[in-house]
């Protein structure tokens, strides 16, 4: 069989050149460079090889060892992005594994960044040369561990594998099937984002809801403590109370009329604020 890039092969060390080894795999010569040795070798000795294309095209082998072969699907990093090629993955050898563009979102703000991990599969493109394929919804299936109803409000990470219009998917560490709303999230979700929240919800099929909101109990304690830096840089006074307009609320500290209500409600029980004549006030001790 021909030897073709992407294959963990059985080689055997021919001899030495200035720049590495020429190893055999299936009668055919290939270069084994010096950065790609791990060790001493002798020749004659067989070793066993990853087979890939060199920066110049040519078939090469390294002793490195991949996270992925060919057919198989893992995990990796983003190294780097191409406006036009597209994305470089770490596939633990020199050399990066490109995702092309075409398996990419059409909006380049979706677009992995480098640090991100994202699910491919190790395959040829029409000349031979190895690429990434995103995986599909049916890998992600394959994979998937259906969630017990004990994971609700549990903490929870996972990684985005497909952005839609009114959120994104993802596949959690604990590999359950995962929907994040965009409502859900103060930032617009990309392929391969690591995400950090919540199970708010555990559907009957096993997948589950995320919101990186924090609990109600963590979020009116930050909201009464912005609400009070608010009020102290207006010179201890504001003219909102739980009497206004939640369309005010929103537009003046961007949550609900309900959770403002809380933070105040918080901020009176402390005797922090009072509110007078529609104004809500520090105490004086404050």
């Amino acid at each position: 069989m021909k030897p073709e890039a992407g294959r963990l092969v059985t080689a055997t060390v021919e001899r030495q050149a200035p720049f590495g080894y020429f190893v055999s795999v299936e009668g055919q010569d290939v270069l084994l460079h010096q950065s790609e040795v791990e060790g001493e070798l002798a020749i004659g000795e067989q070793i066993e090889v990853f087979l890939y294309h060199d920066h110049q095209d040519r078939l090469a082998a390294t002793q490195h060892e991949p996270n992925v072969t060919l057919g198989e699907f893992g995990w990796l990093e983003v190294k780097d992005v191409h406006p036009r090629m597209g994305v470089f993955l770490d596939n633990g050898i020199q050399k990066d594994l490109l995702l092309p563009a075409d398996q990419l979102p059409e909006m380049k703000s979706k677009w992995p960044r480098p640090g991100d991990r994202v699910y491919v599969q190790l395959e040829h493109d029409k000349q031979g040369r190895m690429l990434a394929l995103l995986g599909r919804e049916e890998d992600f299936a394959e994979i998937a561990v259906p969630a017990g109803k004990d994971v609700f409000n549990q903490d929870i990470i996972g990684y985005v594998y497909k952005v839609i219009k009114i959120g994104a998917f993802l596949l959690t560490e604990g590999q359950h099937l995962a929907f994040i709303h965009r409502e859900e999230s103060k930032e617009p979700f990309r392929v391969g984002q690591r995400v950090e929240g919540r199970v708010s919800k555990v559907r009957d099929d096993g997948r589950v809801n995320i919101t990186t909101k924090p609990r109600k109990e963590v979020s009116y304690r930050q909201d009464a403590a912005r609400i009070y830096d608010y009020i102290k840089n207006r010179g201890g006074r504001m003219p909102y109370t739980d009497k206004t307009d939640p369309d005010i609320i929103k537009e003046k500290f961007g949550i609900s009329k309900a959770a403002f209500k809380r933070a105040l409600g918080k901020l009176m029980k402390e005797r922090r604020a009072y509110q007078e004549d529609g104004w809500t006030i520090l105490t004086e001790q404050e």
